[in-house]
């Protein structure tokens, strides 16, 4: 990826074969939905590990642990504590790629500025941050961060160089097809193209109709060319770039790989 920009509450993500990957910025109402939900399943957690631990500990310390020192029991609490709070999200956007529950039911995640997956280091950056964005209470830091830039970033998407987008799964910009639908062998080799590389090829056969001829055949055959040089596959005989990428296309998809 080179470059991104805003348009409309867009995030444009200008790929190094010239095409624009669109992608909606998620605004403050269905990150809220998103930490609600997650706030939720962090009480349950609360509850149900202060239980267990209480029960746990009470019988331990009473038969097989009386060595163990009382006044490490705080220190026990707030560790069970920080884990949950910080290590509830933080866990699973590493995990899932950017998403927790509460993001995956609102149908949003988080992406670096690039556009790329976050790794782990973005994931735990970000979420260090909540204790200053949760301030001083309802999360007022961070929505007051939120509404004084385009994107709805928070203090912890910009120590991170994230943001946070509606997810935008590659069904979401499959085009509809020129080629007759042929019943072929699916090529091992397909395995190596990334799901990053299929939007890629879909978004081009979505958009090409818009696009200026000269643009248009430039673009495909530098993506047709990172598709052989990536797999080996050749085009056949008298076979048009386009149908070429359809065809790679289809067979990505046919294998089921992606959902």
């Amino acid at each position: 990826m080179q470059s991104d920009q805003l348009q409309d509450d867009q995030l444009q993500i200008d790929t190094p074969e010239q095409i624009a990957l669109e992608l909606p910025l998620a605004g403050i109402g269905s990150r809220f939905l998103g930490l609600a939900i997650d706030t939720l399943l962090q009480i349950v957690l609360y509850v149900t590990g202060g239980i267990g631990l209480a029960l746990v500990g009470a019988a331990g310390i009473a038969r097989y642990l009386r060595w163990f020192p009382v006044n490490w029991v705080p220190a026990i609490v707030i560790l069970f504590v920080f884990c949950i709070y910080w290590g509830y999200f933080a866990f699973f956007e590493i995990i899932w790629k950017g998403q927790t529950p509460g993001k995956r039911i609102a149908k949003i995640r988080v992406i670096k500025e690039s556009g790329r997956p976050i790794n782990a280091y973005e994931a735990i950056a970000r979420n260090l941050l909540r204790a200053i964005d949760g301030l001083p209470g309802m999360y007022g830091v961070g929505v007051v961060c939120m509404m004084l830039n385009s994107q709805n970033r928070r203090l912890g998407d910009y120590v991170a160089g994230t943001v946070v987008v509606h997810d935008k799964r590659t069904e979401e910009v499959k085009p509809d097809w020129n080629t007759v639908t042929e019943s072929t062998a699916p090529n091992p080799q397909l395995a190596l193209v990334t799901s990053e590389e299929l939007v890629l090829i879909e978004t081009y056969l979505h958009r090409r109709v818009d696009m200026d001829l000269a643009l248009r055949d430039q673009v495909a055959y530098k993506i047709a060319s990172r598709i052989t040089e990536k797999t080996g596959l050749q085009r056949e005989p008298n076979q048009s770039l386009d149908d070429f990428l359809e065809a790679t296309a289809r067979q990505i998809r046919d294998t089921a790989r992606f959902r």
